[in-house]
């Protein structure tokens, strides 16, 4: 399946295109970048706008093969300098169409343009990289809009998550990989394969590399290592029984295994989305009055409602009954064929919980 690039690629893209122009004053139909998977961006650009003090143009979304909403949006940059700076700096910030965060929890704070980090980072490496030719010492202001964003929008997440007016600037790798259901799964059972067929008796799954930083810092494992599930949770357990494979660790985000303690096995949110009520009936079960409950349920991510929990003393003994209801259903799932272990852990608030033999379980991965 042919792969796609992100908006974040296509932001440093067209970043790299204007800021070209505007220092050169030649315009620009063509620019490469290397994405931080190592992969060569060739992108094409597109409405080009020029004056003396500003310079626009655009790069069209393709996502290849994957169902992205996003695909054919034209992602735009606009750059302009202050030259009277005393030193050099990349500014960056959302314009039309690109949405903005007024919830905490995200990658970004409140306030803040949602463009993620890792885009933030390509945008600024791409323009430092042609200012450099000239020797630029200024402030180089950049602005990402996307004229189709509000709109698209609506066909995602965001409103929920607490990003208004927009879409988000996303991507970590740079590349968009084809999501095709049964690409995705036969991708999973080929990587258990080879795990067992190097003699693994235990194995570590994780929907992706969200907590990459996190595992290192208190368990120093390495997601990278892992087999990454995706949302199909339920389908890998499956698999990790007919391999034979003694026991499995998954580790996670609460604002995805959350879903599990409800025995929701594809946490894809076009499946299914519980996690308020599933936070709220822990809550409630560990001992919350009925106000923390309904801001529970209130809440528009898991973040959210962990800090109404932090403050009503709560977090501790809800993580563990969340904790207690994944175990109980991936048990269920596997019938008692493999042990099964979890870590649960947020951006906020680190470790949220772990099962009794995790960390053994993590070290023998480890060291085998």
């Amino acid at each position: 399946m042919r792969k796609g690039f992100t908006t974040g690629s296509c932001a440093a893209a067209a970043a790299k295109a204007a800021t070209y122009m505007l220092l050169f004053g030649q315009e620009k139909h063509n620019i490469e970048i290397t994405t931080p998977a190592g992969v060569i961006f060739n992108a094409t650009i597109v409405d080009i706008k020029r004056d003396e003090k500003q310079v626009s143009c655009a790069v069209i979304k393709d996502g290849g093969d994957d169902p992205d909403v996003t695909t054919g949006a034209h992602v735009v940059a606009t750059v302009s300098l202050n030259e009277q700076a005393c030193e050099f700096k990349v500014s960056i910030d959302g314009g039309e169409g690109v949405g903005r965060v007024n919830l905490p929890g995200l990658d970004q704070p409140v306030g803040n343009a949602a463009i993620n980090h890792v885009p933030r980072e390509m945008i600024e490496k791409e323009v430092t990289e042609v200012c450099k030719l000239l020797d630029f010492n200024g402030e180089v202001k950049v602005v990402i809009s996307v004229p189709e964003g509000r709109t698209l929008a609506g066909k995602t997440f965001n409103p929920r998550l607490g990003i208004t007016d927009g879409i988000s600037i996303l991507g970590t790798t740079g590349i968009v990989e084809p999501m095709s259901n049964k690409a995705l799964i036969d991708t999973i059972k080929v990587e258990l394969s080879q795990k067992k067929a190097l003699g693994q008796k235990y194995v570590a799954v994780s929907p992706g590399n969200y907590g990459l930083q996190f595992m290192k810092d208190n368990f120093g494992y390495d997601l990278d290592a892992s087999v990454k599930c995706s949302n199909f949770i339920g389908q890998t357990v499956d698999e990790v029984c007919v391999l034979g494979f003694e026991g499995m660790i998954i580790t996670g985000h609460i604002g995805k295994l959350v879903k599990v303690a409800g025995g929701i096995m594809n946490t894809h949110s076009h499946e299914a989305d519980a996690r308020a009520e599933l936070l709220s009936a822990a809550a409630i079960k560990a001992g919350c009055d009925l106000e923390v409950a309904k801001k529970i349920l209130d809440c528009l991510n898991t973040e959210e409602a962990l800090q109404i929990l932090d403050k009503a003393g709560l977090i501790k003994e809800t993580m563990e009954l969340i904790l207690e209801k994944i175990l109980f259903y991936l048990n269920f799932r596997s019938q008692g064929k493999i042990q099964i272990e979890c870590i649960l852990y947020s951006n906020e608030f680190g470790l949220l919980a772990e099962s009794s033999d995790a960390r053994n379980m993590i070290e023998y991965i480890k060291n085998n």
